[in-house]
């Protein structure tokens, strides 16, 4: 995990710069007098701005980090009001995770502020915040947020070297077929599951159930993601508190070194958030024990009803895909690669025209986007592709799959970059290979056309100083290669039905 790619070491920055800017909100916050209760606040306030502000320019998160505290001030006030209240504050805590999910209509900016809102009303649990403090957990945020932001955009703007890549689109849908109204659904199902299970562990402690419920849900859409996510958080929980044992509960909340493994834990965080889910979850889990032996709560009876809320949550929202609107695997991975295959089709569409002189065509944003829909795909072929699936044979499908996809995007990668050449000349027969890759993907992607095309053979053309022609004819070849797990029997045994 620690070895897997890092190009232009844009994680290691990225992680460097969150250490400095939580532990620069968490210095201002004790500079201005203020207690430990505000500190932590501020420091998860900084802790969220700097993760989940993820929209593709840099002036759109500047707007969204600003509207942070719009977002976690009501909430904030509301879960302290309600704190002595047990039933309105559940609901009121629902009512708090419906609107956050469904905000992910809206894309990165509504994930972010839905986001921000339910953990200010988890932190308000997880500390036993009450209204009086209200003005100081205020004055945290506001700090956080700024000293977040001055660090990010600033003190050490990555992004302005290395914009982000903005995600695809998310799948489209209408009513509660809407991909985020139906997991709005199913989280907000989830967590009542895990709130009402939790209490009955833990009157204290039951919000972690919630926060496991809600987190399992972020960047999955079918029932099989959610339920390989759910795995991987028990277990990086599990081993964060094996490791909350040797190190946590010996240090008894001593300030200095409780403070620099908190700093090791937040670097560890953002380092591995992207690579494995499970190490995240593990320095999450060690963070948790360590502020937990800074508040004076910390004893190893605590951290096994940790692991006892998180695999509640993990059950809740296990439970809510298969019974809730549920979304097989196979149906999203099957709208993410019919995506990637328009995109290939774009991509060599844009390259001949390119290649044929037209200056406006430009193929790279297709090949920059099929990488994105890889990904996608990978995540929703991830419960096939997992070390403990049992369906050989559908693993094997959708490793071919991966695979060949993967060759698809080297080839229009190359094909791009032909057609970037301002040397380049057209070919008539880019046209003729171009034609026949559309008519593949036509094939792959009509229901009616699936396995009976993508089978046309290369041209018998001379084209071994055509660069451009041997992309072309690669990815003909890969495609009629596609055909087979793809579209050989294309409902009876599905790739990833499950």
């Amino acid at each position: 995990m620690f070895h897997a790619p890092d190009p232009g070491l844009l994680r290691l920055r990225v992680s460097t710069r969150a250490v400095i800017g939580i532990g620069g909100a968490v210095a201002v916050a004790e500079l201005c007098g203020m207690s430990l209760t505000a500190s932590i606040v501020g420091g998860l306030a900084a802790l969220l701005a700097l993760f989940t502000v993820q929209d593709p320019t840099v002036r759109g998160q500047g707007l969204t980090t600003a509207l942070l505290p719009a977002a976690g001030f009501p909430v904030l006030a509301l879960a302290t009001l309600l704190h002595d209240h047990p039933l309105p504050r559940d609901l009121g805590f629902l009512a708090v995770v419906l609107v956050g999910a469904y905000a992910r209509r809206w894309g990165p900016r509504g994930h972010a502020l839905g986001t921000f809102a339910f953990m200010m009303f988890f932190v308000t649990q997880f500390l036993h915040a009450v209204p009086g403090q209200l003005p100081e957990l205020y004055g945290a945020v506001a700090l956080a947020v700024a000293v977040a932001a001055a660090v990010r955009f600033v003190l050490w703007p990555v992004e302005r070297r290395t914009p982000p890549a903005a995600g695809p689109a998310p799948l489209t849908g209408l009513g509660l077929s809407r991909p985020t109204t139906r997991q709005a659904l199913q989280v907000t199902a989830a967590c009542a599951f895990a709130l009402a299970l939790g209490q009955v562990l833990s009157q204290d402690r039951w919000y972690w159930a919630v926060g496991a419920a809600w987190w399992v849900f972020v960047n999955t859409t079918s029932r099989g993601e959610t339920l390989v996510r759910g795995f991987r958080r028990v277990l990086g929980t599990v081993l964060g508190i094996a490791a909350g044992l040797l190190i946590a509960v010996p240090l008894h909340g001593a300030p200095a070194p409780t403070a620099a493994l908190v700093a090791v834990c937040v670097f560890g965080i953002f380092y591995t958030a992207g690579p494995s889910y499970s190490w995240m979850m593990f320095f999450v889990t060690v963070m948790a024990g360590l502020l937990y032996g800074l508040l004076g709560v910390l004893h190893p009876g605590l951290l096994l009803l940790r692991v006892q809320e998180t695999a509640v949550g993990a059950l809740g929202a296990a439970l809510a895909v298969a019974v809730v609107l549920p979304v097989t695997t196979h149906a999203s991975t099957d709208a993410w690669i019919q995506r990637a295959l328009h995109s290939v089709r774009h991509c060599t569409t844009e390259a001949a025209a390119r290649l044929a002189g037209h200056e406006h065509a430009d193929p790279a944003p297709h090949a920059a986007e099929l990488e994105l829909l890889l990904g996608r795909v990978r995540l929703s072929l991830a419960p096939l592709l997992h070390p403990l699936s049992p369906l050989r044979a559908r693993k094997a499908r959708a490793r071919q799959v991966v695979a060949l996809l993967d060759d698809c995007a080297r080839e229009v990668r190359g094909l791009a970059g032909i057609a970037a050449d301002a040397e380049a000349s057209h070919d008539e027969r880019l046209t003729a290979a171009c034609w026949r890759v559309e008519k593949a993907v036509e094939a792959l992607t009509s229901p009616a056309g699936a396995g009976t095309g993508a089978q046309h053979a290369p041209g018998e053309e001379h084209i071994a100083d055509v660069t451009a022609l041997v992309h072309l004819h690669a990815i003909e070849r890969t495609l009629a290669q596609l055909a087979v797990p793809l579209g050989g029997q294309p409902r009876r045994a599905p790739v990833g039905d499950c």
